[in-house]
């Protein structure tokens, strides 16, 4: 986990040593797995007291197989041309695509920007995520990924839309079905 918030699981009573903090840049190692903490552009806290307190931070992940991105939450900037250049090619990425307002830009992605932030990691295939579960933000539900797929359409950018907790293999052929269309 990032920075700083590894004092929260231990507050909740997660073991010590099954923590495992990580600046930008840093990777630890899981079985077969790696994991990279990378930059993101968003903010750490919840109230006005704990504001900046702990680290932010997407992730990659490298296995025997496939690489893997995500983003979590933030903001469209020049660090994903970085991380796909140290880290890339991605077979899929998963990046953040809703919850969006011109005002929070800075630290949300506008649909356009997941779908470059894509090609500036240099991903195969994306998954849009944040976007299918409620709404926090003054867009339409279904907005996000009608306006992601056009931009992906425009760009040649693959895209997984799994229903929310679809199972699927990673290279294996990705789930395409429109099912926001189908709901009322």
């Amino acid at each position: 986990m990032p920075l700083g918030v590894g004092s929260h699981l231990k507050h909740w009573g997660v073991p010590e040593d099954k923590i495992t903090e990580l600046d930008w840049w840093e990777s630890a190692d899981f079985g077969h797995f790696t994991f990279t903490a990378t930059p993101a552009r968003h903010f750490s806290g919840r109230s006005i007291t704990d504001n900046k307190k702990t680290q932010w931070a997407s992730w990659v992940l490298q296995g025997q197989y496939n690489n893997l991105y995500f983003s979590g939450d933030g903001g469209y900037a020049e660090h994903f041309k970085g991380i796909g250049k140290k880290y890339g090619p991605f077979d899929f990425t998963m990046l953040e695509c809703g919850q969006y307002n011109p005002r929070w830009e800075a630290i949300h992605m506008m649909p356009e920007q997941t779908a470059q932030a894509n090609i500036d990691l240099r991903g195969k295939v994306m998954m849009p995520i944040h976007w299918s579960a409620f709404d926090l933000s003054l867009h339409k539900w279904k907005e996000p990924v009608i306006r992601l797929l056009a931009a992906a359409a425009k760009l040649d950018v693959q895209v997984a839309t799994p229903y929310i907790g679809e199972r699927f293999a990673v290279g294996r052929d990705f789930p395409k079905e429109k099912w926001w269309e189908t709901l009322h």
